[in-house]
């Protein structure tokens, strides 16, 4: 939640920055919103392998025999971890900051871009939730999760134009869904005008909660 931004802020931005935008303090500007976005969606696999724990260890079985609203444990996890994608974005805007990041959008536009990062993480997180419920161990669910967001982060524009990129690539990262969050998070800190890319964004997030939201309580209620 903490090293694990930090680490993947001063990696990419010292390892990308003199080669694609000639120093640091131009690609900084670029990159910023992007390794944030990357950062934080990369923490989301944890949910699943930390509800897979917890259901090893028998506390959902617990949980299912209490007269409570049956999908508060799973809703009250996914809020939780909220919590901990928006430590880990202070940490990565903090050290961008520190590295000569300065938004145009000033506090408020960065503070919407991490409400926007924070909705679509959030819908994510139910991806990795059922998947808690159908594998059998963490292993399984972080390999998994790492295959599926492999290709959606570094096949994005987070660390460069799509432009410089051959026509298949580009039209694989024009469908892709962290493209257009990318573009949405980095519009909003930047101060500028934010096009379809939010109705876009929060579309894939709506999407997300009500497919793998209702597998979810599905395989929930019937845990066989």
């Amino acid at each position: 939640m903490t090293v694990f931004p930090v680490v993947m802020t001063l990696l990419f931005t010292y390892l990308f920055g003199g080669a694609i935008a000639g120093s640091v303090s131009e690609y900084i500007a670029y990159i910023a919103p992007g390794v944030l976005v990357q950062s934080v969606l990369f923490i989301t696999m944890y949910t699943g392998t930390t509800l897979r724990t917890d259901i090893d260890k028998g506390v959902f079985d617990r949980f299912r025999s209490l007269p409570i609203w049956r999908p508060s444990p799973l809703v009250g996890m996914l809020l939780g971890d909220a919590v901990r994608f928006m430590v880990a974005s202070i940490v990565t805007a903090a050290v961008c900051l520190a590295i000569g990041w300065r938004p145009a959008g000033g506090f408020v536009g960065v503070v919407l871009g991490v409400l926007l990062l924070l909705v679509f993480a959030f819908s994510l997180g139910w991806v990795w939730t059922f998947l808690s419920l159908i594998l059998r161990t963490p292993g399984a669910i972080m390999g998994v999760a790492s295959f599926v967001l492999m290709p959606l982060l570094f096949g994005s524009n987070i660390f460069v134009n799509p432009d410089t990129m051959p026509g298949w690539l580009q039209a694989w990262v024009s469908v892709n869904p962290v493209s257009d969050l990318v573009t949405g998070v980095r519009a909003l800190m930047n101060g500028e005008t934010i096009g379809s890319e939010l109705a876009i964004t929060l579309g894939w997030a709506a999407g997300l909660v009500a497919v793998f939201g209702s597998l979810t309580m599905w395989k929930y209620r019937d845990p066989r």
